[in-house]
């Protein structure tokens, strides 16, 4: 991980699976992390018929739920629990079709209150093998504008 040089040793991929359920909307997609260590997260999503669009490709909202979270939880890695997105950009650059959508994001830089994140989606056939359907980039910063999730501010 490029950046600040911080780990977070207290938030595992445990701790991220539990914040990741407080979320009610995570809960409804029934997303899963599935990594999460220094510099990086995981989130898959099983595929199911509520999660398609019209056309039968996963809806491109369930796409950019799963770049932002994924991009925040990576950002966790090195700025602690107590972030929130700052903001993200989303390209999709092919039809989201297949049995598992993969986000996987990394720390580009990370400094005090702020971390740079990039993810790339795919979505994963029967077999396993993966496409790429959107690549995003985003920042996660600090709440009230303390590292590591303390409470001044």
């Amino acid at each position: 991980m490029a950046g600040s040089g911080q780990t977070s040793t207290a938030f595992d991929v445990a701790a991220a699976q539990m914040a990741l359920e407080a979320q009610p909307f995570s809960r409804l997609v029934q997303a899963r992390i599935t990594e999460f260590a220094e510099g990086a997260a995981t989130l898959e999503i099983d595929i199911r018929q509520e999660l398609l669009q019209q056309h039968g490709f996963v809806h491109g909202g369930v796409l950019s739920y799963a770049a932002d979270n994924t991009l925040t939880f990576a950002a966790a890695t090195a700025l602690g629990p107590a972030i929130v997105t700052g903001g993200f950009s989303i390209q999709y650059v092919r039809p989201a079709l297949g049995r598992t959508l993969r986000a996987r994001a990394e720390v580009v830089q990370a400094g005090r209150r702020q971390a740079v994140c990039r993810c790339e989606l795919t979505m994963l056939d029967g077999e396993g093998a993966e496409s790429v359907c959107a690549v995003a980039q985003g920042t996660a910063m600090t709440l009230n504008g303390s590292a590591r999730g303390g409470d001044e501010g």
